[in-house]
């Protein structure tokens, strides 16, 4: 158990990187798009996510009654850029990976602290566990880094005319997902690399001894 502080702390990392993967995957607020024409899109704000877009629109409802817009993306919309696209199947991934490297460090942590001696199987678990979890940060960091430079480089997206959504918006800023996003790749890239050096601490411990 003195050998197993740093995993200890990589699977509470992990988890918390893992839930904050999941988060970042389905809140829309991905890009936060500001535009001009307020026929349509009543607050002049738009939300992009990876799965839909979202505004309010006054249109066809009350005076004064929000009503909230979504048009969600579908295979089939060919004109979605490829870091949407990539950020589905990548997140998706991710979040399966990161589960099983939860598991992988639980088994290992239980072994430890139930006093099974067997070395090599509790350091492969740790191994997966720390491989897993650097393989799901990766996976969030590629979409969170490929997002969030459109975002800077204040891209256009060809939306379909379904979604009364311009194809440029005079402004644009990262909206809440990429921050929480580039947090669960931290977490998940320490968990990683903590799992990752219980083989180090073993062998130091074994040779102090």
């Amino acid at each position: 158990v003195s050998t197993s502080h740093l995993q200890l702390a990589a699977f509470a990392l992990g988890t918390v990187g893992w839930i904050l993967c999941t988060v970042s995957m389905g809140i829309v607020e991905w890009r936060v798009w500001y535009v001009d024409n307020t026929t349509v899109i009543s607050s002049g704000i738009a939300w992009v996510g990876i799965w839909k877009v979202c505004f309010i629109s006054y249109l066809h409802v009350s005076p004064g009654y929000k009503e909230q817009f979504c048009y969600k993306f579908s295979g089939y919309d060919s004109s979605i850029p490829h870091e949407i696209y990539a950020a589905q199947g990548l997140l998706m991934i991710a979040m399966f990976v990161g589960f099983l490297g939860l598991t992988a460090t639980i088994f290992a942590l239980r072994n430890v602290c139930m006093g099974i001696t067997h070395k090599a199987l509790i350091t492969r678990f740790f191994l997966v566990g720390g491989f897993f979890y650097v393989f799901a940060g990766l996976c969030v960091l590629i979409p969170v880094s490929w997002n969030f430079y459109s975002v800077t480089h204040n891209q256009s997206i060809a939306f379909p005319s379904s979604s009364y959504m311009p194809s440029s918006p005079v402004a644009q800023e990262a909206g809440a997902a990429i921050p929480i996003g580039i947090v669960a790749v931290i977490l998940l890239l320490l968990s990683g690399t903590f799992s990752l050096s219980y083989r180090l601490s073993v062998s130091t411990n074994t040779t102090t001894k």
